[in-house]
C-alpha cells in the first residue's frame, strides 16, 4: 500500500517546481512527480530528508490512511 503525501501542498506553499524542489532533495522531478502522485514511496533517508527541508515531522508530510 502506497502512502499519502502532502508533498505538492508544501511545495506550492513555498512557490516551488517540481524542478526546483528535486534539485533541493538531489533526485531526478521524475521522482519528485512520482512521489507525488503516490507511484512512489521514498525510501526512509529521502522522507527524512524531505521532512528536514520543510522543517516538519515525516508523519505531518506522510501518512498511511
Amino acid at each position: 500500500m502506497l502512502m499519502k503525501n502532502r508533498l505538492k501542498v508544501l511545495r506550492a506553499e513555498r512557490d516551488w517546481s517540481q524542478a526546483d524542489l528535486a534539485t533541493r532533495l538531489d533526485v531526478s522531478r521524475q521522482s519528485v512527480n512520482a512521489i507525488e502522485t503516490g507511484k512512489y514511496d521514498p525510501s526512509l533517508p529521502l522522507a527524512f530528508k524531505i521532512a528536514r527541508l520543510f522543517e516538519a515531522p515525516i508523519e505531518t508530510i506522510f501518512s498511511d490512511d
